[in-house]
């Protein structure tokens, strides 16, 4: 996205009403940074602009924040966001044509694809989820998603099937053809040299696109989380942070006194409400987080806390008044257990071993 350019927000009204996805909300903040770092924008302007790009729900929205800024040449390498495209029209069937099952797990498809991306609320994905289950008519699904951005390998929409009459006419033609092709070669001498027939072609093989989904506990998982959880919130500060192997659960302050607890599962789930916080909790910031120390202490957890054949349960990273602490916790198949404490550059503070 960049401004009076992006191509995604202001192209069309159509446009404009499109739901905005997490990286549509950071380039947009990011344009509004180099704007400020310029002079283009004041303190105040700056903050309320970059207030209304956090809380965004349309493209529209992100391109009146923008529209009238300079391009700069600070963004210039900005990360682009895909070029939005709208679920197409349904193939020729008429909206009121009836659903099929794997019509609604496609539509649920797609709306489980825009709330990993941002464009949806779980409220609003819960929802729409719920009325794609009821839905009777492909119109109905249309719907649900007509204001969302979709991926390019999104299932495409159904498509009617050529009328056998067709099928049959196109069958006879190529029938008559080769006929005619045939009594033609017959009819006529044969040349010396027989002509090369066309080249052959290798189609190859088309290799599954694979996503990548690193451990947690390893320092590829905590440096992507980080990267998505920046992407997500704009910054990387978080009460406390539980890292898995396949998923990750942490409290982030919305506000001085309100936090909230979220899931992540390849896409953030916010479990509760807001709830109450102590405004003198102390915080973590990921970006101080020494990933690969972190990391090279979790593959000797084992060893150093002397659970035989142990494996990394779990890592926890918490603020404290003598500052953030790092805990990670080992465990094996016969539930012996330990762990070591250390600081947010790997520096070990404390080792509770098994049996000690």
């Amino acid at each position: 996205m960049s401004s009076k350019t992006s191509g995604s927000a202001g192209d069309s009204p159509a446009a404009g009403r499109m739901r905005a996805r997490d990286i549509d909300r950071v380039n947009a903040r990011t344009l509004l940074d180099a704007a400020y770092a310029e002079g283009e924008l004041g303190a105040d302007e700056y903050h309320q602009r970059s207030d209304q790009a956090q809380s965004a729900q349309t493209l529209g929205e992100l391109q009146r924040l923008i529209a009238d800024l300079q391009p700069s040449t600070k963004t210039a390498d900005l990360t682009p966001a895909r070029k939005w495209s709208r679920r197409p029209a349904s193939g020729g069937y008429p909206p009121r044509t009836r659903a099929r099952d794997a019509d609604r797990q496609a539509t649920c498809a797609l709306l489980d694809a825009a709330l990993a991306d941002g464009q949806l609320t779980t409220a609003d994905h819960r929802t729409l989820t719920e009325l794609a289950g009821e839905a009777r008519t492909l119109g109905d699904l249309s719907q649900l998603t007509d204001d969302l951005q979709r991926h390019a390998d999104a299932a495409p929409d159904p498509i009617p099937p050529k009328s056998r009459r067709e099928n049959w006419f196109a069958a006879g033609v190529a029938a008559m053809s080769i006929a005619v092709a045939v009594g033609t070669f017959m009819a006529v001498a044969r040349p010396a040299t027989p002509p090369a027939g066309p080249p052959a072609v290798d189609l190859g093989i088309i290799q599954p696109l694979v996503l990548p989904r690193p451990k947690l506990t390893e320092a590829e998982g905590i440096s992507y989380f980080r990267d998505v959880y920046k992407a997500k919130f704009g910054d990387t500060l978080l009460d406390e942070v539980d890292f898995y192997p396949g998923y990750a659960v942490f409290t982030r302050a919305t506000q001085a006194n309100r936090k909230v607890h979220y899931n992540y599962f390849g896409g953030f789930d916010q479990t509760d409400q807001p709830q109450t916080r102590d405004p003198k909790t102390p915080t973590v910031d990921l970006a101080a987080l020494n990933v690969q120390a972190v990391a090279a202490l979790a593959a000797q957890a084992s060893a150093l806390t002397k659970v035989d054949q142990g494996v990394v349960s779990y890592i926890d990273i918490q603020g404290s008044g003598a500052g953030p602490v790092v805990r990670i916790y080992v465990g094996n198949q016969a539930k012996e257990t330990g762990y070591i404490e250390a600081a947010l550059d790997g520096r070990v503070t404390r080792t509770v071993a098994f049996g000690g």
